[in-house]
């Protein structure tokens, strides 16, 4: 039974839920049967028949509809004395201001995504209201409080990365199906249906004869007097057979790998028309796009079957034929969803026919997804659990019993007999640019680097600014927002243009600019340190942030398979989960990432002397054993040398 206390604490609070999905229903449901008495719920998505296996509030009825409604409608209904508002909203719009989050006693965090997780704790912080954050995956979870002041920010500690592979193991010698899944969804699918100018690894070059021999044509470009057969056949025969062939002209990548095979249609289908393949000219008609499926469509019916080399090809070719007749209007600006059902398709197939070049394992339709949308399978009960420790860890925030606050992890396997495991919140980090305000440094060649370069890839990308301001003394040199007259439009977007060197009030060595976000009230300063040359393959960007809380290195994997760690810190994370994985369709809502130990930090917590530091301290308390069980994948360019085995 709950004391007076706790049902004073509980009763007269205002809480805020952000997040709607697995663990957000099992969370709405604890909050009402703890006796929390108002409760505001922010979600974005709409149901799908997927989630209904596990975000246990829906029903097949409310597919289609908003998830924050349907939840509250279906809570009040066991507890119709208590007031729920919803909001079919995204958090990050203008709306959920730090005026809207200071309404609240606590903030309840069951999102996605690393964005909107920043932006959440961004906003808490300006409004000091203390925030829960959780996430799951698979059978770990953790819950972890963040009390402005009082333990560290959400940012403070570095954030799991991808795994990674190089582009060369994508494009010539994929030894895995995630290699063969992500060449087919990033490479060939963004080359079919996105934009045609973005740069990309493929290899596009024709060998047609009738392409002029000094200008081979792109053979992804529809001719005129061509028919969608004609071209899928082309698209087939280039990508499944001549790149292949290309590749095996050099001799040298192939002495200690297996040779591919190259394939092509007449080696896979008859010489008749794909018509008497099961791809007839007949398309069901339906106005609804979403329901468009080849595998429907050529009365295939399982995705838990594993389709035979012949049987992908039918789909490559149904899928292509059906993304040009049914949705020719979007082709140009697709971009792969896991969520569409015919893209799920189209990539299956072709990274299947890859795969079978490759002398890879085929794989179904249901496992593939999962590997293209970064997805582990869900465990309900570990939603439950997790949930279930917010509520707790709220009500002692309520009770200002900050000092019993835990971070919680929920183990796949006992660790010190243990399947749970708290763990005292740690202090605010202080070189935190987020929560301490500490100033960065900017290394940047102040007379080639544009504006544009510094905003892209350091304000938004590293910051996690949506709505940057940037100042340079008293001058205003780029802004965003709605409020803007069209002539300072037009002078922010020529800054952009310019040389830091060149701009109004030119950024050089020395200089201090003032980044800061309106909207989530955050105000950085930044040291501008002036250098000439940068290392293309360790410094990318070419220029290098220093003082801010990088996502940790990504295990990167090289030609033979060995992980290596590309040079970041390692400092908080080895084995680790990405904290962008997706809420799936169909198996999993991946809510957060995991924190891990690194390597050689395994020791008891009563061997931590007061002589270590806070990140040895912290390496230690954080439980010791938890798995990644997803291969998320990113593709890296690692400068491999050997330039000439290029299978795209």
């Amino acid at each position: 039974m709950a004391s007076s206390q706790h049902l004073s604490a509980i009763k007269g609070s205002k809480v805020l839920m952000v997040g709607a999905g697995g663990i957000g229903c099992e969370l709405l449901k604890t909050l009402a049967l703890s006796g929390f008495q108002d409760i505001h719920i922010i979600d974005m998505d709409t149901i799908e028949v997927s989630n209904l296996n596990r975000q246990f509030l829906f029903r097949q009825s409310h597919v289609g509809q908003s998830k924050a409604k349907v939840a509250r409608d279906a809570v009040l209904r066991f507890r119709p004395q208590i007031s729920i508002t919803s909001y079919h909203a995204n958090v990050k719009d203008s709306d959920f201001n730090v005026d809207f989050f200071k309404q609240f006693s606590v903030v309840l965090n069951g999102l996605d995504n690393l964005d909107a997780r920043r932006h959440v704790n961004r906003l808490c912080l300006a409004a000091a209201v203390p925030l829960v954050e959780s996430g799951t995956t698979g059978f770990l979870g953790q819950v972890t409080v963040h009390i402005k002041g009082q333990t560290e920010c959400y940012e403070c500690q570095p954030k799991p990365a991808p795994k990674t592979y190089p582009v060369c193991t994508i494009t010539s010698t994929p030894s895995k199906f995630v290699h063969c899944i992500v060449w087919a969804k990033e490479l060939l699918f963004a080359k079919l249906f996105g934009d045609k100018n973005q740069d990309n690894d493929l290899n596009v070059r024709s060998n047609d004869a009738a392409s002029s021999s000094n200008h081979p044509e792109d053979v992804f470009e529809r001719r005129e007097d061509e028919d969608i057969e004609q071209y899928a056949k082309r698209i087939y025969d280039h990508v499944f057979g001549h790149n292949i062939e290309s590749a095996l002209a050099n001799e040298e990548t192939w002495k200690n790998r297996n040779r591919p095979r190259p394939i092509y249609v007449k080696d896979v289908l008859s010489d008749e028309p794909l018509q008497q393949n099961g791809i007839s000219d007949k398309i069901p008609p339906t106005d609804n796009l979403s329901t468009v499926s080849a595998m429907a469509y050529l009365g295939l019916k399982n995705p838990q079957d594993i389709w035979s080399l012949k049987e992908n090809s039918r789909v490559f070719f149904a899928a292509l034929k059906l993304f040009f007749s049914k949705r020719q209007k979007e082709i140009g600006n697709l971009s792969f969803d896991k969520d569409d059902h015919l893209a799920v398709e189209i990539v299956t197939a072709a990274a299947n026919i890859r795969a079978a070049s490759f002398g890879i394992p085929l794989h179904s339709l249901f496992e593939a997804k999962g590997i293209a949308g970064n997805i582990v399978h869900a465990v309900a009960t570990t939603n439950a659990i997790i949930a279930g420790l917010i509520v707790v860890e709220a009500i002692k925030v309520l009770q200002n019993d900050t000092k019993n606050c835990r971070m919680t992890y929920c183990l796949q396997h006992p660790s010190r007999k243990m399947l749970l495991m708290p763990v005292e919140p740690f202090e605010p980090n202080k070189s935190c640019y987020v929560c301490s305000e500490t100033p960065l440094s900017l290394e940047v060649n102040t007379q080639r680097a544009k504006l544009r370069d510094v905003v892209e890839k350091i304000v938004k990308s590293k910051l996690g600014m949506n709505l940057p301001l940037i100042t340079h003394g008293s001058g205003l040199l780029y802004e965003v927002g709605d409020d803007l007259e069209p002539d300072e439009v037009a002078n922010y977007e020529a800054n952009l243009e310019k040389v830091l060197s060149e701009l109004p009030y030119a950024i050089t060595g020395g200089s201090i600019i003032t980044v800061e976000d309106l909207r989530q009230e955050l105000v950085c300063k930044i040291n501008i340190k002036h250098r000439e040359e940068f290392d293309e393959e360790k410094e990318p960007d070419g220029m290098v942030l220093h003082g801010w809380t990088p996502s940790a290195a990504p295990a990167v994997e090289n030609d033979n398979d060995a992980a290596t760690n590309n040079g970041a810190s390692t400092s908080s994370t080895s084995k680790s989960l990405p904290d962008d994985m997706e809420e799936d369709d169909e198996l999993i809502i991946v809510e957060t990432g995991i924190e891990t130990i690194p390597a050689g930090k395994k020791r008891k917590l009563s061997d931590i002397s007061n002589s270590e530091t806070t990140d040895e301290k912290r390496a230690k308390k954080i439980p010791e054993q938890l798995e990644d069980d997803a291969d998320v994948v990113v593709m890296l360019d690692d400068g491999n040398e050997n330039g000439n085995n290029d299978i795209s």
